[in-house]
């Protein structure tokens, strides 16, 4: 699989600090939520947004995936025909990140923003809370495959579990798709999924933004937009 990012070199990183842009205002944006919640599209509105207020170059990102190790590891993860152990699916869904965060994000946060598509709140919701990992590991395991990078904000449509079903049915039933291993869990776990995300913003009011995502997809991302002004980030 060919690399698709394009990579910042020492020269252009000169070049673009000359220009006055300030490269310490780079974003790093985590959109969460259950499947179906909308991030796909609150992503790419975010993305048109920042086009709009004269801002550099952002890039979407998915977790896991993006880099050519990462995409192999979210084959084996959403394989309804594996079955990895808690253990065993944390760890993966770690080397994915540590990938992703050296090949992808650290280079791109140089003159970009990053748009994620997930990151690590995932993996406290799902693994730590719902298989019942715990923090203590888990939020360990985060740090070590981060290499210290945190988001600079976490947005997290909240829906549901019945509303989320409701979205993948449709989908499914429109686009002739079938369940991955993921979504194939019981409703039950999926509920758990959407309070280790409540917790996770209760924890960092400061740090998350959350949208309530049984609104239309506009006032979901007018919401998140008059976030972003109220935090200055769109200032031209």
């Amino acid at each position: 699989m060919e690399n698709k990012w394009d990579y910042v070199t020492f020269a252009s990183f000169v070049e673009i600090t000359a220009k006055g842009l300030d490269v310490s205002a780079m974003r790093f944006i985590v959109f969460e939520g259950l499947d179906g919640a909308g991030k796909s599209t609150l992503i790419a509105k975010v993305q048109e947004l920042l086009v709009e207020h004269g801002r550099i170059q952002s890039i979407v990102i998915r977790d896991p995936g993006t880099t050519a190790v990462g995409e192999k590891i979210r084959g084996i993860l959403l394989d309804p025909s594996e079955k990895p152990v808690p253990r065993t699916e944390v760890l993966l869904y770690e080397a994915a990140r540590a990938q992703l965060v050296d090949e992808v994000i650290r280079p791109t946060l140089k003159n970009k923003w990053v748009l994620s598509d997930r990151f690590y709140s995932s993996t406290v919701a799902f693994q730590a809370v719902a298989r019942g990992l715990g923090r203590t590991s888990i939020d360990w395991l985060n740090r070590y495959a981060c290499d210290g990078l945190i988001p600079d904000l976490v947005v997290y449509i909240d829906i549901s579990v019945e509303i989320s079903q409701q979205r993948l049915n449709h989908r499914q039933i429109n686009d002739g798709s079938t369940p991955d291993r993921m979504e194939k869990e019981e409703l039950s776990f999926h509920e758990k999924v959407r309070q280790g995300y409540l917790l996770q913003a209760k924890e960092n009011p400061a740090g998350w933004l959350v949208v309530d995502g049984t609104q239309s997809a506009e006032n979901v991302f007018q919401q998140t937009a008059q976030h972003l002004e109220k935090l200055g980030w769109l200032d031209n």
